[in-house]
């Protein structure tokens, strides 16, 4: 028996109307048909259910950057009103087939908001030309700003850290985002995020004047290296890959 969902506005009774899920088809909310299909897959195949009352949110800097696990419509509603919210970065990039990607895409649009999307991965080492695409976009974007990821833990801290390095700020601050107060592990394979930030911050520590991170990323940074030299404990990921299931 599917337990009863606490009322939220706009939250449709899809568990009892939607009989068959199918996650890997396209989600359209502009039917009722497409509607109900993109709640239940955002509900039970996205795990959203769980989202509902655990928000994850946070303020990296009032009034210009928050974040968030992926909002459910009225959660974005709530927040837009709340903190002036101008645009929505979606750190799981486009997902036709996500419901949750669906619903929040259709919310930013009715609520004026501008909606961008920033693939990043949680358990690699950062790419450099996705991080250089989202500097670039950092750089003009309408703030206040909401990143978000699923959970909210990993890739959102990820480029919360490098929000702050880009605003010049020590690479102490950028690791803090990455913490188990989002519910980042960081022993996990998502912990090569947190040796990504530590390896900035020895190269600052080794030189007289720190280098430019910008100047750091396309000089010095190496991927491969990176991967190499990390190692996650298999307990960690047992815990995140088995029991939380993250993305």
């Amino acid at each position: 028996m599917v337990p009863a969902l606490p009322f939220r506005p706009g939250l449709p009774l899809v568990l009892a109307r939607t009989r068959r899920h199918t996650p890997g088809v396209p989600k359209d909310p502009s039917t009722p048909a497409g509607r109900r299909a993109a709640w239940a897959d955002s509900l039970l195949h996205d795990h959203s259910i769980l989202r509902i009352g655990w928000r994850n949110w946070g303020a990296v800097e009032p009034g210009r950057l928050y974040r968030s696990n992926h909002p459910q419509p009225w959660q974005l509603a709530q927040a837009a009103r709340r903190f002036g919210l101008r645009s929505v970065v979606n750190l799981r990039g486009q997902r036709v087939e996500c419901g949750s990607d669906a619903l929040s895409r259709e919310a930013a649009l009715r609520l004026g908001l501008a909606h961008y999307d920033a693939p990043f991965e949680s358990r690699g080492a950062p790419h450099k030309d996705r991080i250089l695409r989202l500097a670039e976009l950092f750089g003009r974007i309408e703030e206040p700003v909401l990143i978000h990821c699923k959970s909210g833990a990993d890739r959102t801290g990820l480029a919360a850290g490098l929000w702050l390095l880009l605003q010049g700020r020590p690479p102490e601050e950028a690791v803090a985002q990455l913490s188990l107060r989002w519910g980042h592990i960081s022993a996990s394979r998502t912990g090569i995020l947190d040796a990504f930030f530590r390896l900035y911050a020895r190269a600052c520590r080794s030189g007289a004047s720190p280098k430019p991170f910008l100047d750091w990323l396309r000089e010095d940074y190496d991927e491969a290296a990176l991967r190499q030299s990390f190692t996650s404990r298999p307990w960690a990921d047992r815990i995140v890959d088995g029991l939380l299931r993250r993305e």
